[in-house]
């Protein structure tokens, strides 16, 4: 009996994206088990709580797999990690780390980070997936920028993350442009 393949795929997921899910589909053809690790990271001042991204991403990759394995048998969990990427990796069980790649201008910085990794435990394997054309110019950042600034993003985001950004920016207005008071005419 062969050993089961545990992969891990670390993001801050702030907000996931159509390109992390066809990122998560092919990884998860890769593994037995897929994590998504949603990283903490207060440091990147995410938009939306570790415990918002979590429900996001569960919802999304529910949706992608219509609650069942995929077509490889391979099963999909999500968590929520604040500590070394390597240390969520080993308390895991992963073998694998899974890194998407969208432009040559991301590929220096995971290349340093694979190197860094590989030097802290090198028995876990990072793989690099390069994302599909039709995903290849998607980010959180720019999903973030465009949504705050009116665009239409529904290309790029599940309707249920087009909504709750649209929501999360409503009250973001609401906050930044109180509505006046107005004094009783008498």
């Amino acid at each position: 009996m062969s050993k089961r393949r545990i992969g891990v795929y670390p993001g801050t997921f702030d907000p996931i994206t159509n390109g992390h899910l066809d990122i998560i589909q092919r990884a998860s053809r890769q593994v037995d088990h897929l994590i998504v690790g949603v990283a903490r990271n207060a440091g990147k001042g995410p938009l939306f709580s570790t415990d918002e991204r979590v429900a996001m991403v569960r919802e999304d990759v529910a949706a992608l797999t219509n609650g069942t394995s995929h077509s490889n048998g391979a099963s999909v969990e999500v968590r929520a990690f604040d500590t070394l990427l390597m240390h969520f990796a080993v308390e895991m069980n992963a073998s694998v780390i899974i890194r998407g790649l969208r432009a040559v201008s991301d590929f220096e910085y995971e290349f340093q980070m694979a190197g860094m990794n590989a030097r802290l435990n090198p028995n876990i394997e990072t793989i690099f997936l390069m994302a599909s054309d039709r995903h290849q110019f998607i980010s959180s950042r720019f999903v973030k920028e465009i949504g705050r600034l009116g665009g239409d993003i529904r290309g790029f985001v599940s309707p249920r993350v087009a909504l709750q950004l649209a929501e999360r920016f409503a009250l973001e207005d609401a906050k930044a442009n109180p509505a006046p008071i107005t004094q009783p005419q008498g």
